[in-house]
């Protein structure tokens, strides 16, 4: 298909679609939800779209003032992980491409955030039951880095098993 690789072909409709999807709804939940932490309830007061900004990093890390700049510069780390990851993947490892994909989109949607405002990521997703919530506010880039993270560490997991010469009985007390 028009020269594209198969690697590219599995990969950046993912990591595209997630930041189209996560830019897309973030301004949508901005436009629509205006003032911060005001919840609207979306799924029977279990899932409700709150609008926060997050000048931190996941569960509240902190690097004080420094923290806008701090993980911008870890997302951009992170990005050049996940490319020398992407360029040792084979064609054929479908999910790995595909949680590089997650990993890379999410990071990206999320570095978007950073760059554009000095008020943080917009977060907006926040489960629970009633007055009890079960984690913290997040939105669809960290759903991607997530998923993609722990589908990566399965992706290697399993490719290292693969590799992972069986040993029977017969090496037993063999010495080298």
């Amino acid at each position: 298909m028009f020269g594209i690789n198969r690697k590219a072909r599995v990969f950046w409709p993912v990591c595209l679609l997630i930041v189209l999807v996560d830019c897309s709804s973030k301004s949508i939940v901005v436009e629509k939800l205006g003032a911060p932490d005001f919840p609207e309830a979306v799924a029977d007061n279990v899932v409700r779209f709150t609008l926060s900004y997050n000048p931190d990093a996941a569960m509240g890390l902190s690097l004080g003032p420094f923290s806008r700049i701090g993980f911008a510069l870890a997302a951009l780390f992170a990005l050049q992980v996940m490319r020398s990851l992407y360029r040792r993947a084979k064609e054929h490892d479908t999910w790995q491409l595909i949680a590089l994909a997650l990993v890379s989109g999410g990071a990206t949607g999320n570095l978007i955030d950073r760059i554009r405002s000095a008020r943080g990521v917009v977060d907006f997703i926040d489960v629970g039951l009633g007055p009890h919530r079960f984690w913290w506010v997040f939105n669809l880039a960290d759903v991607g880095v997530t998923v993609g993270a722990a589908l990566l560490a399965l992706a290697i997991w399993r490719a290292d098993q693969q590799a992972a010469p069986s040993s029977g009985a017969a090496d037993f007390g063999q010495s080298r």
